[in-house]
Formats: structure tokens, sequence, C-alpha cells
């Protein structure tokens, strides 16, 4: 068997070190995920009192509220990047 069929601890990523890299390299995606979390939270906490409103209908809106939420977090990082990107090579062409 050669040394590089061999498993090694160092090789082995945990998701922690995994989302550490990703929250680095684009700072928008924890945002996008802690306001998904909070609007499911929120419509979690609202499903009592959402009056006459069919459940299938307050459940699309809290789906809807959370996916806009994520895609307008993650747009508005990859806007960043790229204007970041593009004055670095502007700036140091």
């Amino acid at each position: 068997m050669s040394s590089d069929d061999r498993w090694s601890a160092e090789e082995e990523v945990s998701q922690v070190s995994k989302l550490t890299r990703k929250a680095r390299d684009s700072p928008f995606v924890p945002v996008g995920m802690a306001g998904f979390v909070a609007v499911v939270g929120y419509g979690l906490y609202k499903l009592k009192h959402r009056g006459d409103q069919k459940m299938s209908v307050h459940l699309i809106h809290m789906r809807v509220a959370a996916q806009g939420f994520v895609v307008g977090a993650i747009t508005i990082g990859e806007g960043y990047t790229m204007e970041r990107e593009h004055c670095k090579i502007v700036l140091w062409g």
C-alpha cells in the first residue's frame, strides 16, 4: 500500500471549519443563514396568531420571506465581492 492511500486526521475537514472558511470568503452567507433562522422563528411564533388565514398560506408566506432574505443577502454579498475585486483590478491593474 502506498503512502498516498493512507488516511490522516489533517486531511479531514470538519463542518465548523468549512463554515468558518465560507464565512471568511463570503461574509453575507452567515447573515443569510441567520436571517433565515430569524424568519422561520418568527413564523413559528406567529403560527398561533394567524387569525383566519389558512395554514398553507401562512407557510407559503414564511417560505417566501425566508428564501427572499437568503437570496438577498447572497446577492448583496456577491455584489460587494465583485465590486471589491473590480476595484482591486482597476487600482492595481
